[in-house]
């Protein structure tokens, strides 16, 4: 559902329209619009904001760790569209065991923003051409910006092949 503050939102309000179901909440703080979609539909919304409302630059992806709480990730995308200059941000809520999919079919740069949030937090996108490490070693053990994750690391964090 359309929060009444976004309603006048043009872009917000055209993607309502396109797909209704995809947004699930969202708010306008400080002229900064956000919204909340549903992770299985990311893909489409992202498509139709890229090609329809000219969100033609994938600013980042990136993610926040709710821990303990559930659902315990969100998703955030930040796009923004060069033609008007306006920005948007998405987030997708994701519990600990799901995942969501790659948006590297929309846009090619989403590459390396998904392999961090999959080297750092541990979420899979589905998809997604080379979901291997970027920052961390390969011996590596678990996602160090997990809140769960000890502050010292795991007495053997890393193990050398």
């Amino acid at each position: 559902m359309l929060p009444e503050q976004l309603i006048d939102v043009p872009d917000v309000a055209a993607l309502a329209a396109h797909e209704p179901a995809a947004i699930t909440g969202g708010n306008l703080d400080r002229g900064e619009v956000t919204i909340i979609v549903d992770a299985a539909k990311i893909v489409s919304v992202c498509r139709y904001l890229k090609e329809q409302r000219e969100y033609i630059r994938l600013a980042t992806i990136t993610a926040l760790d709710h821990y303990p709480m559930e659902p315990r990730f969100e998703v955030v995308y930040h796009l923004h569209s060069l033609a008007t200059n306006r920005i948007l941000r998405i987030k997708c809520p994701l519990a600990e065991s799901a995942s969501i999919d790659s948006v590297t079919t929309v846009w090619r740069g989403a590459n390396w923003y998904e392999r961090e949030v999959f080297d750092l937090f541990g979420i899979v996108f589905n998809g997604h051409p080379n979901l291997t490490r970027i920052l961390m070693p390969e011996g590596w053990q678990g996602h160090p910006l997990r809140k769960d994750f000890p502050t010292h690391g795991h007495k053997y964090s890393y193990q050398h092949e």
